[in-house]
């Protein structure tokens, strides 16, 4: 895994919604990139709705906040529209991403780990989460960002 202060690997990422999103687009603002295994799953639906239900909190401290998963455009797509998801989910179908970040060791990992990092407004690793309890995972990562 990557450590605070490392430099964000910059990407490019197909979002659920079918466009290219570039991380380095995002200077100037955090982003919580928050990694999960398998769209639609338990975990990752009590992930995604935690983050969801807490959102205008990110929102209101400038936090954009991207999902990553290998899923397809179309699974991640109906992810998002079944449990109405305000941010975008990249689909890393050729684990760049996940490989870059530790979310997976190969390009033939089947799922990416559950973890997830905060990155600051110059692309600097911020904080890094190398075990999430979906459950609780949004309310974490508010909790750090209101100490900082």
């Amino acid at each position: 895994m990557l450590k605070p202060g490392d430099d964000a690997p910059d990407f490019t990422a197909m979002t659920h919604q079918g466009e290219p999103l570039r991380l380095s687009s995002l200077r100037g603002r955090k982003v919580l990139l928050w990694f999960y295994p398998q769209a639609a799953t338990p975990g990752c639906t009590a992930e995604g709705c935690s983050i969801r239900d807490q959102y205008s909190y990110f929102e209101e401290h400038g936090v954009v906040v991207l999902g990553v998963s290998f899923d397809s455009v179309e699974d991640n797509a109906a992810f998002a529209r079944k449990f109405s998801f305000p941010f975008l989910l990249l689909c890393d179908t050729e684990r760049k991403v996940g490989m870059a970040y530790g979310a997976c060791a190969s390009a033939k990992a089947a799922h990416a780990e559950r973890i997830s990092y905060v990155i600051d407004e110059r692309g600097k690793i911020l904080r890094a989460y190398p075990q999430v309890d979906p459950r609780i995972h949004a309310a974490e990562v508010l909790a750090d960002l209101l100490s900082e």
